[in-house]
């Protein structure tokens, strides 16, 4: 898929719905770079006439050494000899009027033949994987699991898969009130484990966009879902889905272990209860000797009531880390749950807000202002990320 960064909103609208192929596109260069880090298959980025020369060759010369695959491509509103000699000096594959799609259109067709003559017609793009974990049982990590997997299906612009690995006691089917026929216990009675496999055993959801593989239902079968079962499912299932969030087993077994050395990002749940807290600190440490998803570790306070003494300031005192979300206390979550309804049903509940708020915190490309509607400004397969 192309993307187009542009600081004109309204301009590259425009431009999505006169190109024949879907658009992605940016206000800003650091969300492009957010976006590529986390994506395999992108084959062009156009550059609108707001992104100063210097800034484009750069970045021209950051991918023809980096991403040869990778096209850049230039719109300006007017072009001369000059801008097009230092343009294609610096990489920039074409150059060409803002006014001319038909131009654009063939330059778009062009870079796709040139990526697919580098890698293939056939790459498969990396899905994100985002664990969800807890030292400690009780502190609503799977209510919390369940509701940001569908917070992140995004209108249907994600497909996600949700991942029980809580092995022994996993509640996510139970929570959506799902009757899985399959579970990743399968998964461990074949050698060769691909996402072919693997669809089977997905069970689906009220969403389409969202997919759950379930735990055993059995805790002996834990045994058999080993670390390498578990590596070969998460690599299996990211080739397919935009993001896999893994519900974990409270505390460090060697499944969970796994999950967490092969996480883009790790949303760590806490509660104000000093047990809790020390745990999570014991658990901090952990993660900084085994290297485990360093810079994207997020710490949610859950059931954040301060009336119970301690306050946020006082954990991320002790914890010497800042708290991503707080999360207030509601019985309507245990409601949601009771009827099998997640609470992000009802956008806008403040539990649901701080869901939200979350799923912006884990989703590294998307640049959307609070209260601002994700994807209102969809056309045509172009989906504009906000400043």
């Amino acid at each position: 898929m192309p993307v187009i960064v542009d600081h004109d909103a309204h301009r590259s609208r425009v431009l999505g719905e006169l190109v024949s192929v879907n658009l992605t596109a940016f206000a800003r260069l650091d969300q492009l770079h957010r976006w590529l880090s986390r994506r395999n298959t992108e084959y062009a980025v156009v550059l609108g006439p707001d992104i100063p020369m210097d800034e484009v060759v750069d970045l021209a010369d950051q991918f023809r050494l980096s991403r040869p695959g990778l096209s850049v491509i230039l719109l300006r509103d007017g072009v001369d000899a000059s801008l097009m000699n230092t343009a294609l000096k610096a990489g920039v594959r074409d150059v060409i009027t803002l006014g001319d799609p038909t131009a654009l259109n063939q330059s778009l067709a062009r870079a796709k033949q040139v990526f697919e003559a580098i890698h293939g017609p056939n790459v498969e793009s990396q899905g994100r994987v985002i664990t969800v974990f807890s030292p400690k049982g009780g502190v609503g990590k799977t209510t919390l699991a369940v509701n940001l997997a569908h917070a992140l299906t995004e209108d249907g612009n994600q497909d996600v898969c949700l991942v029980d690995l809580d092995l022994a006691f996993g509640d996510v089917a139970i929570t959506l009130q799902l009757i899985p026929e399959h579970t990743i216990a399968e998964a461990a009675e074949v050698d060769d484990v691909d996402y072919s496999m693997l669809e089977d055993l997905l069970t689906p959801t009220t969403s389409p966009h969202l997919a759950v593989l379930a735990a055993p239902t059995t805790p002996d079968a834990k045994d058999l879902v080993t670390p390498l079962v578990v590596k070969r499912v998460l690599a299996a299932l990211r080739s397919k889905f935009d993001v896999v969030v893994v519900d974990t087993a409270p505390g460090f077994d060697e499944q969970v272990l796994q999950a967490l050395d092969d996480s883009d990002e790790c949303v760590v749940v806490g509660t104000l209860d000093v047990p809790t807290i020390k745990n999570v600190k014991v658990a901090m440490e952990t993660f900084e000797v085994l290297d485990f998803v360093p810079g994207h570790r997020h710490l949610v306070l859950n059931r954040a009531d301060e009336s119970v003494g301690l306050t946020r300031e006082n954990v991320e005192s002790i914890l010497a880390m800042p708290v991503a979300v707080t999360v207030p206390a509601s019985i309507d979550v245990a409601k949601a749950t009771n009827f099998g309804q997640p609470i992000i049903s009802i956008p806008d509940h403040p539990v649901s807000r701080a869901i939200q708020a979350i799923a912006r915190q884990v989703t590294p490309h998307e640049e959307i202002a609070e209260n601002e509607e994700p994807k209102a400004n969809r056309r045509r397969g172009l989906f504009w990320r906000a400043s």
